[in-house]
């Protein structure tokens, strides 16, 4: 099945591109979403005309995105976590503790955007990549303390 991406999609591609995927994956995920539409012959003309709107939308996003993203730039968090006597923590950070550090900073972002890299299980400073839009990446610093 041939669909029209309407928004990047990491393993896919970038919007309007046409791409081929199951037709369970498109039919069932994809155009219920909103994420694509049917590549028809009537679509691919609508979209084209529609293509100039939809650039500078994405391109408006991208901006406000990248605007809070030089607001990040340079933030620290610090996070609280039960530590044994050696000095490791019991379980790990997760992305839903970043966000809601982030969110508490004035910074609201959904978790799965949230790229920890390598599990966070000791203490100390660590670089976290928050992806805001597909080409705006911010970094983050999250300090792991003791809790007390």
């Amino acid at each position: 099945m041939k669909v029209i991406l309407l928004s990047d999609q990491r393993n896919l591609g970038k919007r309007g591109e046409t791409v081929e995927v199951k037709p369970g994956y498109g039919r069932n995920f994809l155009l219920p979403q909103g994420i694509a539409l049917e590549a028809t012959p009537s679509n691919v003309k609508v979209f084209s005309q529609q293509r100039k709107k939809i650039d500078a939308l994405h391109a408006k996003e991208r901006d406000a995105a990248q605007a809070i993203a030089n607001q990040m730039a340079g933030v620290q968090i610090s996070i609280p976590k039960r530590v044994g006597e050696t000095g490791t923590l019991y379980g790990s950070v997760t992305a839903g503790d970043v966000a809601e550090a982030l969110e508490a900073k004035g910074f609201k972002v959904d978790r799965r955007r949230i790229d920890l890299g390598d599990d966070m299980k000791s203490l100390g400073d660590h670089t976290v990549r928050v992806e805001l839009y597909s080409e705006v990446v911010a970094e983050v610093t999250v300090s792991v303390v003791a809790e007390e």
